[in-house]
Protein backbone atom coordinates (compact mmCIF):
# COMPACT_ATOMS: atom_id res chain seq x y z
CA UNK A 1 0.00 0.00 0.00
CA UNK A 2 1.28 3.18 -0.99
CA UNK A 3 -0.97 6.53 -0.66
CA UNK A 4 0.16 10.61 -1.77
CA UNK A 5 -1.72 13.93 -0.30
CA UNK A 6 -0.77 17.54 -0.44
CA UNK A 7 1.13 17.06 -3.87
CA UNK A 8 2.39 20.65 -4.71
CA UNK A 9 4.87 21.41 -7.77
CA UNK A 10 6.67 24.81 -7.21
CA UNK A 11 9.69 26.63 -9.11
CA UNK A 12 8.71 26.91 -12.94
CA UNK A 13 9.02 30.39 -13.40
CA UNK A 14 12.53 30.32 -11.51
CA UNK A 15 13.47 27.19 -13.32
CA UNK A 16 12.80 28.57 -16.99
CA UNK A 17 14.06 31.91 -16.18
CA UNK A 18 16.98 30.09 -14.78
CA UNK A 19 17.25 27.62 -17.96
CA UNK A 20 17.31 30.96 -20.78
CA UNK A 21 20.10 32.62 -19.05
CA UNK A 22 22.90 30.93 -20.66
CA UNK A 23 22.03 32.66 -24.19
CA UNK A 24 20.07 35.62 -22.72
CA UNK A 25 17.14 34.17 -24.67
CA UNK A 26 14.79 35.18 -22.11
CA UNK A 27 12.39 37.08 -24.67
CA UNK A 28 11.70 33.76 -26.92
CA UNK A 29 10.31 32.65 -23.57
CA UNK A 30 6.11 32.12 -24.08
CA UNK A 31 5.19 30.71 -21.02
CA UNK A 32 3.72 33.54 -19.12
CA UNK A 33 3.64 37.28 -20.10
CA UNK A 34 2.46 38.92 -17.01
CA UNK A 35 3.96 38.41 -13.35
CA UNK A 36 0.29 38.30 -12.41
CA UNK A 37 -0.46 34.91 -14.67
CA UNK A 38 2.29 33.36 -12.97
CA UNK A 39 0.78 34.61 -9.47
CA UNK A 40 -2.59 32.87 -10.11
CA UNK A 41 -0.93 29.79 -10.67
CA UNK A 42 1.02 30.10 -7.27
CA UNK A 43 -2.35 30.92 -5.44
CA UNK A 44 -4.07 27.88 -7.05
CA UNK A 45 -5.58 28.60 -10.04
CA UNK A 46 -4.77 25.75 -12.31
CA UNK A 47 -1.42 24.32 -13.83
CA UNK A 48 1.60 26.03 -15.20
CA UNK A 49 0.66 26.85 -18.99
CA UNK A 50 4.29 26.07 -20.76
CA UNK A 51 4.64 27.87 -23.94
CA UNK A 52 5.72 25.91 -27.04
CA UNK A 53 9.29 27.32 -27.13
CA UNK A 54 9.69 26.91 -23.30
CA UNK A 55 9.06 22.77 -23.04
CA UNK A 56 10.93 22.78 -26.70
CA UNK A 57 14.01 23.57 -25.17
CA UNK A 58 13.07 22.40 -22.15
CA UNK A 59 12.90 18.91 -23.88
CA UNK A 60 16.26 19.56 -25.90
CA UNK A 61 18.31 20.28 -22.31
CA UNK A 62 16.07 17.22 -20.59
CA UNK A 63 17.22 14.90 -23.57
CA UNK A 64 21.01 16.20 -23.61
CA UNK A 65 21.86 14.84 -20.02
CA UNK A 66 22.21 15.79 -16.81
CA UNK A 67 24.74 18.87 -17.42
CA UNK A 68 22.53 20.48 -19.33
CA UNK A 69 19.27 19.82 -17.34
CA UNK A 70 19.92 21.88 -14.29
CA UNK A 71 16.57 23.77 -14.46
CA UNK A 72 15.24 20.03 -13.66
CA UNK A 73 16.82 20.16 -10.19
CA UNK A 74 14.72 23.34 -9.81
CA UNK A 75 11.10 22.64 -9.97
CA UNK A 76 10.27 20.99 -6.50
CA UNK A 77 8.19 18.50 -5.50
CA UNK A 78 6.31 18.32 -1.92
CA UNK A 79 4.06 15.45 -0.86
CA UNK A 80 2.79 13.73 1.91
CA UNK A 81 3.39 10.21 1.59
CA UNK A 82 2.15 6.59 3.07
CA UNK A 83 4.02 3.43 2.94
CA UNK A 84 5.12 0.45 4.53
CA UNK A 85 8.74 0.44 6.20
CA UNK A 86 9.76 -2.05 3.40
CA UNK A 87 9.50 0.37 0.97
CA UNK A 88 10.94 3.50 3.30
CA UNK A 89 13.73 1.34 3.24
CA UNK A 90 14.33 1.32 -0.83
CA UNK A 91 13.22 4.43 -1.03
CA UNK A 92 15.88 6.09 1.68
CA UNK A 93 18.26 4.91 -1.00
CA UNK A 94 17.80 8.37 -2.90
CA UNK A 95 19.64 10.74 -0.18
CA UNK A 96 20.98 13.86 -2.69
CA UNK A 97 18.05 16.12 -3.78
CA UNK A 98 15.83 14.93 -1.34
CA UNK A 99 14.47 15.84 2.44
CA UNK A 100 12.18 14.17 4.32
CA UNK A 101 9.97 14.04 7.73
CA UNK A 102 8.42 11.36 8.97
CA UNK A 103 5.90 10.25 11.80
CA UNK A 104 7.89 9.16 14.95
CA UNK A 105 7.74 5.26 15.98
CA UNK A 106 10.50 6.29 18.73
CA UNK A 107 7.94 8.90 20.38
CA UNK A 108 4.35 8.36 18.65
CA UNK A 109 4.68 4.30 18.52
CA UNK A 110 2.02 4.30 21.63
CA UNK A 111 -0.25 7.17 20.62
CA UNK A 112 -3.03 5.02 19.56
CA UNK A 113 -4.00 1.12 19.58
CA UNK A 114 -2.54 -0.63 16.64
CA UNK A 115 -5.26 -1.60 13.88
CA UNK A 116 -5.00 -3.47 10.21
CA UNK A 117 -4.70 -0.90 8.29
CA UNK A 118 -2.21 0.56 10.25
CA UNK A 119 0.11 -1.78 8.06
CA UNK A 120 0.11 -2.96 4.53
CA UNK A 121 -1.15 -6.43 3.96
CA UNK A 122 -2.82 -6.83 0.34
CA UNK A 123 -0.95 -9.64 -0.40
CA UNK A 124 -0.97 -11.79 2.75
CA UNK A 125 -2.25 -15.29 2.51
CA UNK A 126 -4.21 -17.51 5.33
CA UNK A 127 -1.01 -18.16 7.58
CA UNK A 128 0.06 -14.62 7.13
CA UNK A 129 -2.95 -13.12 8.04
CA UNK A 130 -2.78 -15.31 11.09
CA UNK A 131 0.45 -14.23 12.21
CA UNK A 132 0.06 -10.30 11.28
CA UNK A 133 -3.09 -10.41 13.71
CA UNK A 134 -1.51 -12.36 16.57
CA UNK A 135 1.13 -9.80 16.02
CA UNK A 136 -1.60 -7.05 16.67
CA UNK A 137 -3.22 -8.17 19.40
CA UNK A 138 0.30 -8.90 20.69
CA UNK A 139 1.91 -4.83 20.42
CA UNK A 140 -1.77 -3.57 21.70
CA UNK A 141 -1.43 -5.76 24.80
CA UNK A 142 2.60 -4.19 25.16
CA UNK A 143 1.30 -0.54 24.19
CA UNK A 144 -1.16 -0.86 27.36
CA UNK A 145 1.39 -2.17 29.76
CA UNK A 146 3.48 0.43 29.11
CA UNK A 147 0.59 3.06 29.26
CA UNK A 148 0.10 1.92 32.40
CA UNK A 149 3.75 1.29 33.66
CA UNK A 150 6.06 3.89 31.45
CA UNK A 151 8.43 0.51 31.72
CA UNK A 152 10.67 0.88 29.04
CA UNK A 153 10.91 -2.82 28.74
CA UNK A 154 7.15 -2.90 27.35
CA UNK A 155 8.05 -0.37 24.81
CA UNK A 156 11.09 -2.30 23.47
CA UNK A 157 8.79 -5.36 22.57
CA UNK A 158 6.92 -2.30 20.60
CA UNK A 159 9.84 -1.61 18.70
CA UNK A 160 11.68 -4.73 17.91
CA UNK A 161 8.31 -6.76 17.17
CA UNK A 162 6.90 -3.76 15.15
CA UNK A 163 6.49 -5.54 11.37
CA UNK A 164 8.28 -3.86 8.40
CA UNK A 165 4.98 -4.06 6.82
CA UNK A 166 3.62 -0.98 9.27
CA UNK A 167 2.98 2.45 7.36
CA UNK A 168 4.79 5.53 7.99
CA UNK A 169 3.32 8.85 6.70
CA UNK A 170 6.51 11.30 5.81
CA UNK A 171 6.48 14.87 3.83
CA UNK A 172 8.96 14.29 1.84
CA UNK A 173 10.81 16.94 -0.92
CA UNK A 174 12.19 16.23 -4.39
CA UNK A 175 12.57 17.66 -7.45
CA UNK A 176 12.30 16.78 -11.04
CA UNK A 177 15.76 15.39 -11.85
CA UNK A 178 15.83 12.84 -8.50
CA UNK A 179 12.39 12.25 -9.83
CA UNK A 180 13.56 10.94 -13.16
CA UNK A 181 17.05 8.74 -11.97
CA UNK A 182 13.94 7.17 -9.48
CA UNK A 183 11.71 6.41 -12.71
CA UNK A 184 13.87 5.06 -14.57
CA UNK A 185 15.69 2.52 -11.93
CA UNK A 186 12.26 1.54 -10.15
CA UNK A 187 9.38 1.14 -13.15
CA UNK A 188 10.38 -2.36 -13.56
CA UNK A 189 10.28 -2.94 -9.81
CA UNK A 190 8.88 -5.67 -8.20
CA UNK A 191 7.42 -4.03 -4.98
CA UNK A 192 3.60 -2.76 -5.69
CA UNK A 193 4.51 0.48 -4.07
CA UNK A 194 7.26 1.40 -6.84
CA UNK A 195 5.28 0.46 -10.30
CA UNK A 196 1.73 -1.39 -9.76
CA UNK A 197 -1.32 -0.31 -9.96
CA UNK A 198 -3.53 0.02 -6.96
CA UNK A 199 -6.85 1.33 -6.30
CA UNK A 200 -6.46 4.99 -7.27
CA UNK A 201 -8.93 8.09 -5.90
CA UNK A 202 -7.38 10.62 -8.75
CA UNK A 203 -8.01 14.50 -7.52
CA UNK A 204 -7.57 17.01 -10.45
CA UNK A 205 -4.02 18.48 -9.34
CA UNK A 206 -3.78 21.82 -7.65
CA UNK A 207 -7.74 21.25 -6.55
CA UNK A 208 -7.04 23.51 -3.37
CA UNK A 209 -4.92 22.33 -1.13
CA UNK A 210 -4.76 18.43 -2.06
CA UNK A 211 -3.33 17.93 -5.94
CA UNK A 212 -2.98 14.43 -6.07
CA UNK A 213 -4.50 11.56 -3.18
CA UNK A 214 -5.11 8.34 -3.55
CA UNK A 215 -3.46 4.79 -3.36
CA UNK A 216 -1.49 3.98 -6.54
CA UNK A 217 2.35 3.54 -7.23
CA UNK A 218 5.03 5.53 -7.67
CA UNK A 219 5.61 5.65 -11.07
CA UNK A 220 1.96 6.25 -11.41
CA UNK A 221 1.73 9.52 -9.12
CA UNK A 222 5.24 10.79 -11.44
CA UNK A 223 3.18 10.52 -14.15
CA UNK A 224 -0.23 12.31 -12.55
CA UNK A 225 2.73 15.16 -12.41
CA UNK A 226 2.10 18.60 -14.56
CA UNK A 227 4.62 17.67 -17.73
CA UNK A 228 5.84 14.42 -16.09
CA UNK A 229 7.24 13.82 -20.20
CA UNK A 230 10.07 15.95 -18.95
CA UNK A 231 10.93 12.83 -15.73
CA UNK A 232 9.70 9.99 -18.00
CA UNK A 233 10.32 10.50 -21.45
CA UNK A 234 9.96 10.40 -24.55
CA UNK A 235 13.24 8.28 -25.22
CA UNK A 236 15.90 10.01 -27.50
CA UNK A 237 15.18 7.34 -29.99
CA UNK A 238 11.35 8.02 -30.35
CA UNK A 239 12.28 12.56 -30.09
CA UNK A 240 14.44 12.66 -32.95
CA UNK A 241 12.82 10.32 -35.13
CA UNK A 242 10.34 11.98 -34.77
CA UNK A 243 11.66 15.32 -35.64
CA UNK A 244 14.53 13.86 -38.30
CA UNK A 245 17.55 14.79 -36.90
CA UNK A 246 19.80 14.46 -39.94
CA UNK A 247 17.59 12.91 -41.85
CA UNK A 248 17.97 9.46 -40.03
CA UNK A 249 15.73 6.83 -39.82
CA UNK A 250 13.43 5.81 -37.05
CA UNK A 251 15.33 2.21 -36.91
CA UNK A 252 18.68 4.79 -35.88
CA UNK A 253 21.03 3.90 -33.56
CA UNK A 254 20.74 5.76 -30.12
CA UNK A 255 24.61 6.23 -29.80
CA UNK A 256 24.28 8.16 -32.90
CA UNK A 257 21.84 9.62 -31.10
CA UNK A 258 23.83 10.85 -28.57
CA UNK A 259 26.35 12.01 -30.93
CA UNK A 260 24.06 14.40 -32.81
CA UNK A 261 22.65 15.70 -29.69
CA UNK A 262 26.80 16.30 -27.87
CA UNK A 263 27.47 18.32 -30.85
CA UNK A 264 24.20 20.34 -30.99
CA UNK A 265 24.67 20.84 -27.25
CA UNK A 266 28.28 21.88 -28.11
CA UNK A 267 27.20 24.13 -30.41
CA UNK A 268 24.09 25.66 -28.49
CA UNK A 269 26.80 26.33 -25.05
CA UNK A 270 29.32 28.30 -27.08
CA UNK A 271 27.85 30.02 -30.38
CA UNK A 272 25.76 33.20 -29.97
CA UNK A 273 22.48 32.96 -31.31
CA UNK A 274 21.24 35.88 -33.71
CA UNK A 275 18.31 38.06 -32.44
CA UNK A 276 15.62 37.74 -34.80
Amino acid sequence: MIKFEHTEVVGWEHAIRGMRNPMNSWEKSDSFNSTAAWDSYRFGEGDPEIGQNDLDLMMQLRNAGTDHRKFMRMITVYVDITAPLCWWKEFDTYKVGTVANSCSTMHKIAAKRFERDDFSHEHLMDGGNYILNSTIDMLNEYRAQYLDSKDKKYWWQIIQLLPSSYNQKRTVMLNYEVLANIYKSRQNHRLDEWCEHEEMVYKNYMDDVESIEGQFSFCDWIESLPYSELITGPVLKTTYSMKGVNNMSIEMDLKKVDEVEKVKMDTYAVTPRNKE
